[in-house]
C-alpha cells in the first residue's frame, strides 16, 4: 500500500493538474501498445494545463528518465531567453562577446545566428565531411578547443544549416553570459520554478553541459516545459521567461521545408509546421530529438503532446512521433464536432 501511495504522490508531482482521461486520446495511444520495434517510451498530452492522457511503453513509468537528444537545444534557447530576460545578454549582440574562446569564424556572428543554425561556419550534420559535423565534435578530446576552430563557410545569417557544434556553441555563450555551468542555470532558473527535481544533463569532455542535447527529463515534465511555452512564459502564475522574449524564440525565421520533411520553419532551436488533418490546418510548434523525441505545441487547440522514443539514427521515429500527434489532432477534431453538433 505505501508503494502505491509513494507512486501516486510522485506522479501527480511530476504532471500538471490531472483532469479526467480523454477515452478518444486514450485509443489513439492504445494504438501503439503492440508497436513490434519496442523503442517508443512514453506520450502525455495536456490540454488547458491538465493531463488528459498518458502511457507508458517497453518498461518506462512516469519515473523514469529519458535523453530526449536534440530536443534539448529548445531548452538552451529557453536558457539564452531567460539570460536575456536578467539583461546578462542580447540576441543580437556579438557572440565573441560571451564564448570562452575566440573564433575568427565568428567574426560579424550574432547570438540570434547561433539560435537560428545560421553562424556561418563549416558545420553540417548532414554532411558526414563537414569539418564541424557533430560526430567529430563528440569525438574532440577539447570540445571548446574543437568547436572554436571550426573554419567559416559563408557570411554568418545567410545560410541554414542543421548542426550539434551551433548549439553547443549558444550553451557556452549562456555559460558566459551568466557566469555559471549551464546545468546549473537550468536548473536554478528553469527546473526549479517548474517543479522538475530529477533530471540528467550529459557534460562533455571539458566539463561543459552540452547545450546541443543529451538532456534527461521524465516525461511529464517534459510536457511542463512545454505548458510553459504555450502559456506565453509563465507557470502556475510565475512568470519563467518574459512573453516578448518567448515570442522572439518561437517565431519562424528561416524557411526549412526544402532540407527538413517534418517542419516548415525555423526560429531560435525551435520548429514550426501546418499540420492538415481532417480537412482543418492546426499550427504546431515544437522541440524535436533525433529518435523522435517531441515536444509540440498546438495553440488552437490549447493542447501540448510530449513523445519520448529511443529509436535513435532510425527514420521510423520521427515519422512514427509525427503520426502519432496526427492521430491526437484527428481525435481532438472529432471530439470539436461532437461537441458542436451538441449545443
Amino acid at each position: 500500500m505505501r508503494v502505491a501511495i509513494r507512486w501516486v504522490l510522485c506522479l501527480c508531482a511530476s504532471l500538471p493538474l490531472a483532469a479526467a482521461a480523454d477515452p478518444a486520446f486514450d485509443r489513439v495511444l492504445a494504438r501503439w501498445d503492440g508497436d513490434a520495434r519496442a523503442d517508443l517510451k512514453a506520450v502525455v498530452v495536456l490540454r488547458d494545463g491538465a493531463a488528459v492522457a498518458q502511457r507508458y511503453y517497453n518498461g518506462h513509468d512516469a519515473q523514469s528518465l529519458h535523453d530526449i537528444r536534440s530536443a534539448g537545444k529548445s531548452v538552451t534557447a529557453l536558457l539564452a531567453g531567460i539570460a536575456a530576460d536578467e539583461g546578462r545578454l542580447r540576441f543580437e549582440q556579438a557572440a565573441a562577446r560571451c564564448l570562452p574562446a575566440r573564433s575568427e569564424a565568428l567574426a560579424g556572428a550574432r547570438v540570434s545566428d547561433l539560435l537560428s543554425m545560421r553562424s556561418g561556419l563549416d558545420a553540417d550534420d548532414e554532411n558526414a565531411a563537414s569539418p564541424g559535423n557533430e560526430d567529430r565534435l563528440d569525438a574532440a578530446a577539447d570540445p571548446l578547443a574543437f568547436a572554436v576552430s571550426v573554419p567559416r563557410r559563408e557570411p554568418p545569417g545567410t545560410r541554414y544549416a542543421y548542426n550539434s557544434l551551433t548549439a553547443y556553441l549558444a550553451g557556452l555563450c549562456v555559460e558566459g553570459a551568466t557566469k555559471q555551468p549551464l546545468d546549473a542555470f537550468a536548473g536554478q532558473r528553469l527546473f526549479a520554478p517548474l517543479g522538475i527535481a530529477d533530471w540528467r544533463w550529459q557534460r562533455d569532455a571539458g566539463g561543459h553541459a552540452k547545450g546541443q542535447g543529451n538532456l534527461s527529463l521524465r516525461a511529464g515534465d517534459f510536457a511542463r516545459i512545454g505548458q510553459m511555452a504555450l502559456d506565453g512564459g509563465r507557470w502556475q502564475g510565475r512568470e519563467i521567461v518574459r512573453e516578448a522574449t518567448l515570442r522572439a524564440i518561437l517565431a519562424p525565421r528561416v524557411r526549412i521545408g526544402a532540407v527538413d520533411p517534418y517542419a516548415d520553419a525555423y526560429g531560435y532551436f525551435w520548429y514550426r509546421r501546418i499540420q492538415r488533418v481532417g480537412g482543418r490546418e492546426y499550427e504546431t510548434i515544437f522541440a524535436s530529438g533525433n529518435g523522435g523525441n517531441k515536444l509540440y505545441l498546438v495553440p488552437a487547440l490549447r493542447m501540448v503532446v510530449a513523445i519520448q522514443s529511443s529509436a535513435y539514427g532510425r527514420g521510423y521515429g520521427q515519422r512514427r512521433s509525427q503520426d502519432i500527434l496526427r492521430a491526437l489532432l484527428g481525435a481532438a477534431a472529432q471530439d470539436g464536432e461532437k461537441t458542436a453538433q451538441s449545443r
